[in-house]
């Protein structure tokens, strides 16, 4: 039997993909704020927000594993449950910071999952860190104390809450790595969306208000923009080196800055420079450390 040939590397398919897959994520925010805010009508609860994000996303994968016919073999259920339920939590409490403060600053501190998923990685993977991933994770949650901006009310919150998302998110990368060495990219997304579609139904029937027609859009939009930064992603990784493609990422930042200003008018402050710059320094630190050459077991 001739071994499958690997994918031929194309960085710059790589980088356009990665680039509308940060359109893509940062447009999700987008619709969450204007759900969780009056601009579409009564504003919904985070819960319901999450619940259309899971609903249209499943929708498009169940779709797609239709029409394609993929062969899937059987699920870890016990890592897809941990990892949907934070996966779950991470949204949601993302959708809900975004109804406090700016996109560019919940964006900025989403960004923490990275090192909270190193920092996990030491007592659940057996990973060991080294003195510049400590420096980074330092730097990176000193960018987030400034995005709280302590005492300031209504803010504070928002930016707590998005540092929880980040934290949830970050755990939930433990789960992805030991899913991705057993099981199919598509197998994991369509699994994920239906335990999240499963928790969060059960989540926002407690809380449930039937949206209005704009809103019914917007969630929609919420689940098929999910969908797409999935696909452009996973697609992404595969055409190129993940250190060409992460730092690329992080351009979700821009794209949350200009859609908070084209549509909420919202424009982002010295301290939101500030933080963000912290952040994307020390995750610059972290990519920029995965790229070099291993000649050490412990980098």
């Amino acid at each position: 039997m001739t071994a499958p040939t690997p994918p031929r590397t194309n960085p710059a398919l790589a980088a356009a993909l990665t680039l509308a897959a940060s359109g893509f994520a940062a447009g999700t925010t987008l619709l969450a704020k204007a759900l969780g805010t009056d601009a579409l009508g009564t504003p919904l609860h985070p819960l319901q927000i999450s619940h259309g994000r899971f609903l249209f996303a499943f929708l498009i994968f169940s779709t797609a594993a239709a029409l394609l016919r993929p062969q899937f073999t059987r699920p870890n259920w016990r890592l897809h449950i941990g990892r949907s339920s934070l996966g779950w939590g991470g949204v949601t409490l993302m959708f809900a910071a975004a109804a406090f403060i700016p996109l560019s600053d919940a964006t900025a501190i989403s960004f923490l999952n990275p090192v909270v998923a190193m920092l996990l990685a030491i007592p659940f993977l057996g990973e060991r860190i080294g003195p510049w991933r400590w420096g980074s994770a330092a730097l990176a949650f000193g960018g987030a104390i400034v995005l709280t901006r302590p005492g300031s009310g209504a803010l504070e919150l928002g930016a707590l809450l998005a540092f929880g998302a980040a934290c949830a998110l970050g755990a939930e990368v433990i789960f992805i790595k030991l899913l991705s060495g057993r099981e199919k990219p598509f197998q994991i997304l369509l699994v994920n969306n239906a335990i999240g579609l499963v928790i969060s139904t059960i989540a926002a029937a407690f809380i449930w208000q039937t949206p209005n027609a704009a809103q019914w859009a917007a969630l929609a939009g919420i689940g098929a923009l999910m969908a797409s930064a999935q696909t452009c992603f996973v697609n992404a990784m595969r055409l190129a080196d993940a250190s060409f493609v992460s730092p690329l990422f992080y351009t979700t930042l821009a794209f949350a800055a200009l859609y908070d200003a084209l549509v909420f008018s919202v424009l982002p402050d010295t301290i939101s420079w500030i933080g963000a710059g912290m952040i994307l320094t020390a995750a610059g630190i972290l990519v920029w450390r995965e790229a070099r050459p291993r000649m050490r077991q412990i980098p």
